[in-house]
């Protein structure tokens, strides 16, 4: 009865985030329609007001005729307000052999310089068709260049601003949500090892109350011995099943010792094909360690060490004390990892196994960065020779 109410929790977490699958991207769908929506509103605003701004230039060609043919007793107060009033819309006024006859709104002291005037012209003629002034009847020509005003050309350029800010607050959403999507399975990966943990323990329970009867029975002891040393190596797993999620309890213990056990089990249930090499600089090395995490972890390494070489090669396991740390490499001598590959090899559910869920050097990388305060990295690996994981640990 728990475990089909477990699995229907694990239904019932799995149709909730799907639904928050969903609702993440009706918002993404709605966020991309509100920006496109701004991007042509503003895209719409910029060609009106382009407009305007030609219509302004126009206005001013028609009062640049008026004066040129105004008698001299004529009232030109009103052209001369027109033309007063450009006063941001830079501009530059051209004879027919487009030599510069007149300019405005451009910069007072560069303007010295023809060379920027010639600059400026460039432009001016790169962003508008020129507009026609005739004088007397048609036979004077001159043409008014103009560029866009600050005005718009910092307008033209929004869009780009807002992409970059919308670009910016996606990546923080995106993060946020990857953030969450992380959270969720770490907590559905922890409450599945811990009941993992808890239905283990009732079979494990029984199959020491059998140990015991077949020693009663007379059962050759070193049968049983083998059988109680898997039980209990079943047990060890169990609990460390069970503290996965929480914060482990560090103890003091003889690192050396305990990683020496660990590589010795396996030892002793491989391949006689592979041959284990175990080396330390001292025989004693105490660190305030969590004894069942971090053996799971040497374990976790040595067992990826004998998949790499396919069950034939070697295994050099050495422990180095040095003043304020303690390393541990353990090498292999199987097909090695492409460089671009040596850091996603601890994220999660990155595996290069056709079997396997991608968990164990990520957990790895935790217990030793998290729980240890400590280090592991891919020291060096190539190609068809090895590789070689090291793991630092602070004293």
């Amino acid at each position: 009865m728990k475990l089909y109410q477990y699995f229907l929790s694990i239904f019932v977490e799995m149709v909730s985030y799907k639904r928050t699958q969903i609702i993440r991207w009706l918002v993404i769908i709605a966020s991309f329609i509100i920006v496109s929506l701004i991007l042509w509103n503003t895209y719409d605003f910029f060609k009106k007001f382009k407009n305007e701004e030609r219509a302004k230039m126009e206005v001013l060609a028609k009062v640049y005729e008026r004066l040129s043919s105004a008698d001299l007793n004529a009232d030109i107060s009103l052209e001369y307000k027109i033309i007063g009033n450009n006063n941001n819309i830079p501009m530059i006024i051209t004879n027919e052999k487009d030599s510069i006859t007149e300019w405005s709104n451009l910069d007072s002291i560069q303007a010295k310089s023809n060379d920027y005037l010639l600059k400026q012209l460039a432009i001016m003629k790169s962003q508008n068709q020129p507009i026609l002034v005739s004088h007397k009847g048609g036979n004077v020509k001159q043409y008014i260049y103009y560029r866009d005003s600050d005005l718009l050309t910092k307008l033209k350029y929004y869009p780009i601003a807002l992409i970059l800010i919308l670009f910016l607050f996606a990546s923080v959403i995106y993060l946020f949500f990857k953030s969450n999507k992380v959270a969720e399975q770490n907590k559905l990966w922890t409450g599945m090892a811990k009941e993992t943990a808890h239905q283990i323990g009732t079979p494990l329970s029984s199959l020491l109350a059998w140990i015991e009867i077949l020693r009663l029975e007379n059962t050759d002891e070193n049968t049983v011995q083998e059988i109680e040393k898997d039980v209990l190596r079943l047990n060890v797993i169990a609990e460390r099943f069970s503290k996965i999620g929480s914060v482990p309890k560090l103890e003091v213990c003889n690192i050396v010792e305990a990683t020496e056990n660990s590589f010795n089990y396996l030892k002793s249930r491989s391949s006689k094909q592979v041959h284990f090499n175990f080396e330390s600089s001292t025989s004693n090395i105490s660190l305030k360690i969590n004894l069942q995490l971090f053996s799971w972890v040497i374990e976790n390494l040595v067992k990826n060490a004998i998949d790499a070489m396919e069950g034939k090669g070697a295994i050099y396991l050495k422990i180095t004390e040095k003043y304020k740390s303690v390393h541990i490499t353990i090498s292999d001598t199987g097909k090695g990892i492409p460089k671009k590959l040596q850091q996603k090899i601890f994220s999660p559910g990155y595996t290069t196994k056709k079997r396997g869920w991608g968990l164990g050097l990520s957990l790895a990388k935790r217990i030793i960065e998290d729980y240890h305060n400590g280090k592991i990295i891919v020291q060096k690996s190539t190609l068809g020779k090895g590789t070689t994981f090291e793991i630092t640990l602070k004293k």
